[in-house]
């Protein structure tokens, strides 16, 4: 029997559920344009006014929020609530190193938990699970929206962070793990150690996982649950938005409940910002209904996906999301960290290499790889294969220092790297991340 956090919500009609929609939006868009300058200022400029909405088919007529505006009103442009009402914030990195910071009140914290609460249940937990949180903590979402949501279920939390994986292991046999949160990749691994420290999934009790923060296909999910013994749900999220739990799988595991109590989906032509009907593939775009401290109103994820409302046999009434395609920009998703091209350039320039560089990408072992090719300049290179490995090695710890992440640095002869007379290619991506929707 399928069990909810919140049955009243997430089996809600969709005529109660609009009506609850617009009365939120409606009172979302006046706390923004009475409390926000930066978007009262693009309101005004495009002619709208709080009255003009009544309701969320009116989202139309209002103005787009882009990663580049919350940059823009860094730190504290785009807050609607005194800083004295806020409790906490949360951080993306930034492509030159300028982060994205969202503000959380009380309330805003509560309703993220009661989120992820929603997902939690959804993977079967209740208060006699233990669950195992091996996202990373600190700035990152993940750590600390499954870690909130895992306590609002009642589960015995276990707040591990990710990395020392045998000792995670050990706790998860130790104190009986059921439930383990992490990116899908480390869960990849965690499996890995595990059989070869001799073990299988026999030996540990999890019966579940919510594996989130960076793509992977449903071969990827297979291989999971064989190696831990688990069923494996999805977990969407974003940290401007409120980090993890924006959406999640069902027993169904077809695609991701979206809470759209608190989050509004639209699907936009990327280029023409046009509204697309369900069904269409376009970029998604979320309104925050609830949040006080950093609501965001038409923001552009540049995730690029298909939203459904076909009945789901685990009677949630919520819409769904298919996993996302890809990005309509050039950002990468690597071991759960946002990489732009641009913050590898920054550093090249920065360091006096040539801005001719091509990045591979690929995933060996369920784990991402990062190559990064450098063109030397003529007065770089030298035949001495030690002078050049250690100029591998400073440039590689240059980039760590602006990615968070190790990457591979070849550093090649001058001009040796193809020219384009149109847009320069700067990424091989060889992962299969996405199964092919034309095979659906």
């Amino acid at each position: 029997m399928e069990r909810y956090w919140n049955q009243e919500i997430e089996c809600m009609s969709q005529e109660d559920m609009k009506k609850l929609q617009d009365e939120r939006l409606v009172a979302q868009v006046k706390h923004v344009y009475d409390n926000v300058k930066y978007y009262r200022d693009l309101m005004d400029e495009k002619g709208v006014k709080p009255e003009d909405i009544k309701g969320v088919d009116d989202l139309c007529k209002l103005p787009f929020l882009s990663k580049a505006d919350l940059r823009e009103a860094y730190p504290y442009g785009l807050l609607a609530k005194p800083l004295d009402e806020c409790v906490r914030i949360q951080s993306t990195s930034g492509t030159t190193g300028k982060r994205v910071v969202a503000f959380y009140t009380q309330n805003d914290v509560d309703m993220w938990e009661d989120c992820v609460a929603r997902a939690i249940t959804a993977a079967g937990g209740t208060n006699e699970d233990v669950c195992q949180i091996a996202y990373g903590y600190g700035l990152f979402t993940g750590g600390a929206g499954l870690h909130g949501g895992s306590h609002k279920v009642g589960c015995l939390t276990l707040p591990m962070s990710s990395g020392n994986t045998e000792r995670q292991i050990t706790f998860m046999q130790d104190l009986g793990a059921t439930i383990l949160c992490c990116t899908p990749s480390y869960a990849a691994y965690i499996g890995e150690t595990l059989h070869e420290m001799g073990l299988t999934p026999d030996d540990i009790k999890l019966k579940a996982g919510i594996f989130g923060a960076e793509p992977w296909t449903e071969e990827m999910r297979q291989s999971i649950e064989k190696s831990l013994g688990l069923k494996a749900y999805d977990i969407y999220g974003l940290t401007e938005s409120s980090g993890p739990g924006v959406a999640f799988e069902c027993c169904e595991q077809s695609g991701m409940h979206i809470n759209e109590d608190n989050f509004y989906p639209e699907i936009i032509n990327p280029d023409t910002g046009e509204v697309l009907p369900e069904g269409e593939v376009g970029e998604l775009v979320f309104t925050s209904l609830t949040k006080e401290a950093f609501p965001l109103i038409r923001y552009r994820t540049r995730d690029l996906c298909v939203l459904s409302r076909k009945k789901c046999s685990c009677g949630r009434t919520l819409i769904k999301m298919a996993k996302p395609m890809g990005r309509s920009d050039d950002m990468l998703i690597i071991r759960g960290v946002n990489v732009f091209p641009s913050q590898i350039e920054t550093v090249l320039i920065e360091q006096g290499y040539s801005p001719n560089y091509l990045i591979e990408v690929d995933r060996k072992n369920n784990t991402d790889t990062l190559d990064i090719n450098v063109e030397m300049n003529p007065d770089q290179f030298s035949d001495k294969v030690k002078d050049m490995q250690e100029q591998e090695k400073d440039l590689a710890e240059a980039m760590k220092a602006m990615l968070g992440i190790n990457p591979k640095v070849h550093l090649v002869s001058p001009k040796s790297i193809a020219r384009s007379e149109g847009k320069a290619v700067r990424v091989i991506d060889k992962r299969k991340l996405i199964d092919n929707p034309a095979k659906k």
